[in-house]
């Protein structure tokens, strides 16, 4: 079964993200608005329960911190990938790391962006007339985060939580 360990932000942020997002983004109906801390990986029942233990474990190491959206921003040339740009800061990084690094022992395909997707598979001339209007807004936005999640994906493609763990408390 595929995993894979995200952050969700407030109803809020996931409102405005949504409401861009059901036009320009093909994976609108999978799962909601979320910043990635570990992509979709493949795990058994066994390895998951230990995964989620170890994730308990790395969660109560983290206190909960500010996520600050600073812009809209795109991925482009490497691929036609518009998103709000999250500031980096020790805790989503230590997050990344400790996934990567110390847990799954893999290292990502990409180097690590903080960001939440606005749109995706787009054409190139609608990606540049896209990412120029969503440019043209003021979007900041800052809010604090408690907890990350550890996701599974259903048969049809959508994601759900398969564990919720909250930062800098005993489960």
């Amino acid at each position: 079964m595929k995993y894979g360990v995200v952050i969700f932000p407030s109803k809020k942020l996931q409102d405005l993200v949504n409401s861009y997002r059901k036009r320009y983004d093909s994976h609108y109906a999978l799962i909601p608005p979320h910043l990635t801390l570990k992509s979709a990986f493949e795990a058994t029942d066994d390895r998951i329960k230990e995964i989620a233990d170890q994730l308990e474990s790395i969660s109560k190491k983290y206190k909960p911190f500010q996520l600050n959206v600073t812009k809209v921003s795109s991925f482009q040339p490497v691929n036609n990938v518009i998103y709000l740009k999250v500031e980096p800061n020790e805790a989503i990084e230590g997050l990344h790391q400790a996934l990567h690094d110390n847990f799954f022992n893999d290292t990502s395909d990409y180097a690590f962006i903080p960001h939440i997707t606005l749109g995706q598979n787009l054409s190139d001339d609608e990606h540049s007339d896209v990412l120029n209007q969503l440019k043209m807004l003021n979007i900041t936005h800052e809010e604090e985060i408690d907890r990350f999640h550890l996701l599974y994906q259903l048969e049809n493609g959508q994601w759900t939580v398969y564990e919720t763990f909250r930062l800098g408390k005993e489960q």
